[in-house]
């Protein structure tokens, strides 16, 4: 049974930081490509960053470009995202993915398995 758990996530000032953990169990966690996802109330699931499962190539969506780093640690099947210079905009259920032998897509659709979510919220 493949499970994704977040953590992490909690109550910030703008321009706090905040570091959220995936650790996966139940996949061979090498060879997926993880990506974070975030979604705010009453809005559509968008795309954060991402990193392939081969060469550890990340990708960033625009809105988080130098704020936001996504790193893994294969050893310990976990992925992190540390947010930095967060503003309330960045208020938002954050998900993990996975996608197996994955290009690091910014697109829900090619993930298989999702976590439940942990949320982060930003104060101003």
């Amino acid at each position: 049974q493949v499970q994704l758990v977040e953590s992490g996530g909690g109550l910030v000032q703008a321009g706090g930081s905040l570091r959220l953990s995936c650790v996966a169990s139940g996949l061979s966690f090498s060879r997926y490509a993880m990506g974070w996802f975030r979604q705010a109330p009453g809005k559509e699931r968008e795309f954060v960053a991402s990193i392939t499962w081969s060469t550890g190539r990340t990708y960033y969506a625009d809105s988080v470009k130098g704020r936001f780093a996504i790193s893994r640690d294969n050893a310990k099947n976990t992925v992190y995202l540390e947010m930095n210079s967060l503003k309330p905009e960045d208020t938002a259920v954050y998900f993990c993915a996975a996608d197996q032998f994955g290009g690091g897509s910014s697109s829900p659709g090619p993930y298989e398995y999702w976590g439940q979510g942990t949320q982060v919220t930003v104060s101003s």
